[in-house]
């Protein structure tokens, strides 16, 4: 039975995620620091996002989210960089200004450029209302992607971890790649070092333990 502080501990995080979405990574980074936290599915697919509860939590109706004791964070890589600052012990949160930057810089362009890229094709009508030109953005997405995770195999170091040898709060992110390729189509065949950190990714327990929770769907 755990003492009133433990309990307060085990109830002070609710995550709300959808089963297949962009939510898997931050899923991932709980169970890797060992979180105590609260997991509500809010179903995209079923457009739980778009309820009154739910935007009464969130206005914004985007999925993850993360209720905290002091406020609701949102966006993933604010989340994901919040899950490691929290938990220390893990040492998921690059020491050092630089190194810290570096690992935003990756968040930011996955958030930003590569994320935006897979949604111009399953979430074209969030840019345009014509059916030829969702078609259109469609038609373009896979290649968009490729040309996101060829310059990403170039980039990064990667050995076999987004930054290097160490596991950090980028690497679930970076993981949902693989998953954002293949719904359009694409491959990683041909990257051998975003492929190995695919593997190395499905290999550990914690994200084979939420990707169970997502019906295997990585991304």
């Amino acid at each position: 039975m755990p003492n009133s502080s433990e309990t307060r501990t085990m109830t002070q995080w609710n995550y709300f995620y959808s089963a297949g979405s962009s939510s898997l990574a931050a899923h991932i980074l709980l169970e890797e620091v060992g979180a105590i936290y609260r997991a509500t599915e809010v179903s995209i697919p079923k457009g739980e996002h778009r309820s009154a509860e739910f935007l009464g939590r969130n206005p914004k109706g985007r999925i993850p989210a993360l209720q905290t004791p002091d406020g609701m964070l949102t966006e993933n890589p604010a989340i994901l960089e919040y899950i490691a600052a929290k938990h220390p012990k893990a040492g998921l949160l690059p020491t050092g200004a630089f190194a810290q930057a570096q690992a935003r810089s990756l968040a930011a362009y996955l958030c930003s450029t590569v994320h935006v890229a897979f949604a111009h094709f399953k979430r074209g009508n969030r840019w345009a209302k014509e059916d030829s030109a969702i078609r259109e953005m469609k038609k373009h997405a896979a290649a968009n992607l490729r040309d996101c995770a060829t310059f990403l195999e170039n980039d990064l170091p990667l050995s076999p971890w987004a930054l290097a040898h160490s596991y950090s709060f980028c690497d679930p992110y970076l993981f949902l790649l693989g998953g954002w390729l293949r719904t359009t189509g694409a491959h990683m065949k041909d990257m051998p070092k975003l492929s190995a950190h695919q593997k190395a990714m499905q290999a550990r327990p914690a994200t084979q333990r939420v990707l169970a929770l997502h019906d295997g769907r990585s991304g």
